[in-house]
């Protein structure tokens, strides 16, 4: 089964950047989506990036839509979440998560999750 392990989180100032990997440890050939999630303390977790095999057009939640960059590099089975233009509200633990085969979501949530990485943005 796929294992997946995300790095790079950290802390920052407000206006910064950051970019997260999330390392695929193993591949499979039936993979219908990978989505990046993010979630603070005591709050529901909020869909941030997604890309489906349907669309190869990576989509975005419109609170990070032209600060965020996602991408994919299958030869490295690694998926990225480029961040600029950081603010204090994207402070939180970020996931990656992927489905494999017959799709289970809408936002690729019912599949493989993360551990999380954390990022903080201070102002």
């Amino acid at each position: 089964q796929v294992q997946l392990m995300e790095t790079g989180g950290g802390s920052v100032q407000a206006g910064g950047s950051l970019r997260l990997s999330c390392a695929a440890s193993g591949y499979s050939p039936d993979r219908n989506c990978m989505a990046w999630f993010r979630q603070v303390p005591g709050a529901k977790r909020e869909w941030v990036a997604g890309i489906f095999t349907s669309n190869p057009t990576a989509l975005y939640n419109a609170a990070v839509n032209g600060r965020f960059a996602l991408s994919l590099d299958d030869a490295e089975n690694t998926m990225y979440l480029q961040m600029n233009e950081l603010k204090p509200e994207d402070t939180a633990m970020y996931y990656c998560a992927a489905e494999y085969g017959p799709p289970r979501s809408v936002d690729c949530s019912g599949g493989t999750w993360g551990q999380g990485t954390q990022v903080t943005v201070s102002s």
